[in-house]
């Protein structure tokens, strides 16, 4: 899953991003208001932790500009004020929920996951079955099945490996390309080696077996939607 962070404090703002992306998702960043807002409409995000005392655009405008042009991404504004006219303000311009500043980063965490949670409630499935394999994507744990209606075994994957395995299991059956997956699961800043998504392909058909995971060679992957 991608987030965005749209915080002019960039101590505070890398510091959630390092914090997320432990938890496994792609997380970009930005520092302003205008530059937030563009970016939220050059690639689809899960999700928006949104500053309101922004430079360019403050985080009320931008929430109210994404919500006028039909963008119901899951919104989370974070304030250092402390009032219920702040709040009542971010909500009505279409924010999900408002964290007041200073708060606890395992606070946060939790808010992030229940707003994911409820966007997958409201549309796709946060469990994805497929033959072998069980995919919680809100709790990010994977189970491989032997047999049908057989016991569930679960898989240790790190955070980045489950990102790469989630990329594929949304898409089963078809083609994603190593493109796709950079896009997903690194983020837009990341200038590395692109073959890093094969390491983790080759890590996952390690712990989930060899046949789950083809290469289409030159083109990407495809992980078996049928047995």
């Amino acid at each position: 899953m991608r987030l965005l962070i749209v915080e002019d404090e960039r101590r505070l703002a890398l510091s959630l991003a390092k914090g997320l992306t432990a938890e496994g998702y792609a997380v970009d960043v930005v520092h302003d208001g205008l530059e937030g807002l563009h970016q939220a409409a050059q690639a689809p995000y899960d999700l928006i932790v949104l500053d309101i005392m922004l430079p360019g655009m403050n985080g009320y405008r931008v929430c109210a500009a994404l919500r006028a042009a039909g963008d119901d991404v899951p919104i989370l504004m974070l304030t250092a004020k402390d009032g219920e006219y702040d709040e009542a303000e971010g909500l009505d311009t279409g924010a999900d929920d408002y964290l007041t500043k200073p708060f606890s980063y395992v606070v946060l965490v939790a808010r992030v996951k229940a707003l994911l949670r409820r966007r997958g409630s409201a549309g796709a499935s946060p469990v994805l079955h497929l033959p072998g394999l069980r995919l919680d994507t809100a709790a990010r744990r994977a189970f491989r099945i032997e047999a049908e209606g057989g016991p569930e075994d679960e898989v240790t994957l790190t955070a980045k490996e489950f990102a790469v395995l989630e990329q594929l299991a949304v898409r089963a059956g078809q083609l994603v390309s190593k493109t796709q997956i950079l896009e997903s699961v690194w983020d837009f800043a990341y200038d590395g080696d692109p073959n890093i998504v094969e390491v983790y392909i080759s890590a996952l058909r390690r712990k989930l077996g060899a046949d789950l995971i083809r290469t289409v060679r030159g083109a990407g992957y495809r992980l078996q939607a049928a047995p």
